[in-house]
């Protein structure tokens, strides 16, 4: 039976990572992850776990400590945002290419510069092709449910590719949300044990990790490693089938709401959604056939499948917390653009610039996207296709 809850979305991961009970943590604080290892941190303090906490003097030093401690057989976790991420840049592709699957907790907070500790997603898509399989979160329930599915995903023998599973700072990292947990003994048998089958303790078997590697095999070993992200989209909806039996919980590539017979849709990523639906329940009572599709897994990306359910819309709004600064939209924009290419009559495409640094959206703000949607149906003026939400024009500066 389940447990109920309230917790804070790092509170609600850090409870996650202690039932897990891995091998070794190692973090170096910066806001908004902090609370995550400050958690963690007592549960080993207090004797609750046997892991083996490692602080450390920076986050580069925290993923190189993730990266030795999970080459050398041990289940490592981390938590990091922002410019603690950007440091880690480096030894990110480290991890990917080494196949080490670290799990990370990753709460978005704004890049510098300039300097600002709110919420948006450049940290995360900053590093989307570093090799990370990328899950986001729109609530704090669900921020704990993907933390303990990554961890299968990750060790998955076809896949064994590091993970981080994202959540908006603040936003959900630190607002209090009634949740459900699972009972201790569920989630250690569902995690399991971690048993790698190559590891550099592992005496009956001397390898090394990370060697210098020649022309003659490094494209062989990068097609090894996309094809390790190319099974993660399918182990991820194994792990969630699992993961639903012993939860009650279901979770997919990503989440259609009202979207079967919507003529006008957003695609979203994380904690807007929950303000997008409300404006949709609004439209709905109206008579405007409004959707939402929200991606859960953003990496490896689910082209096929978003395609699949995006095909009858007619007008497609994608939203952006995140400046790609290619004059043509964000990250997200740029990949729903790719996953439709090949549709005949695809959906007519604006991309939105919103919510950078923190700035609020309310539902007023996600009814004057989707009226654009209806405006540019009924009219065929297509107007702008990138464009910035809610942000000063020149002269209310």
């Amino acid at each position: 039976m389940s447990i109920r809850e309230r917790l804070s979305g790092n509170e609600a991961v850090a409870h996650a990572m202690k039932q897990i009970n891995p091998d070794v943590v190692a973090a170096f604080p910066i806001t908004p992850s902090t609370e995550v290892p400050q958690y963690f941190s007592q549960y080993v303090a207090d004797g609750i776990v046997d892991t083996e906490f490692v602080p450390v003097e920076s986050e580069h030093s925290a993923i190189s400590a993730c990266v030795g401690s999970q080459a050398a057989g041990a289940r490592t976790m981390t938590a990091t945002s922002s410019c603690g991420l950007a440091l880690m840049h480096e030894i990110l592709y480290v991890a990917a290419s080494n196949r080490l699957p670290i799990t990370m907790a990753a709460i978005n907070r704004a890049l510098s510069g300039p300097i600002n500790i709110n919420a948006d997603h450049s940290d995360t898509m900053g590093s989307r092709d570093s090799g990370w399989i990328q899950i986001y979160s729109e609530t704090n329930q669900e921020a704990y449910d993907n933390f303990i599915q990554a961890v299968r995903i990750a060790e998955h023998k076809d896949v064994r590719l590091p993970i981080m599973v994202c959540q908006d700072g603040f936003i959900t990292s630190h607002a209090v949300e009634n949740i459900e947990l699972i009972e201790d003994e569920k989630v250690k048998e569902f995690v399991g044990e971690y048993e790698p089958e190559n590891y550099l303790l592992n005496e009956k078997q001397p390898m090394s990790v990370g060697p210098y590697d020649t022309p003659a095999y490094y494209m062989e070993h990068k097609r090894l490693q996309a094809e390790g992200m190319r099974k993660a989209k399918e182990i991820a909806l194994e792990v969630a089938a699992e993961f639903e039996k012993i939860s009650g919980r279901r979770y997919e590539l990503f989440e259609k709401y009202k979207l079967e017979d919507a003529e006008v849709a957003i695609v979203v990523i994380n904690s807007m959604a929950g303000t997008a639906k409300d404006a949709i329940d609004q439209l709905r009572n109206d008579g405007k056939k409004a959707g939402l599709l929200k991606i859960r897994l953003f990496r490896p990306f689910p082209a096929e499948e978003i395609a699949e359910a995006l095909k009858h819309i007619k007008v497609l709004a994608v939203m952006d917390r995140s400046e790609s600064f290619s004059n043509q939209g964000g990250p997200l924009g740029a990949e729903i653009k790719a996953a439709l290419y090949h549709i005949e009559k695809a959906p007519i495409i604006i991309n939105y610039i919103y919510g950078l640094g923190g700035r609020d959206i309310k539902v007023e703000d996600v009814n004057s996207v989707y009226k654009s949607l209806l405006s540019i149906m009924s009219t065929g003026i297509t107007g702008e296709t990138y464009r910035y939400l809610s942000v000063r024009n020149e002269e209310e500066k």
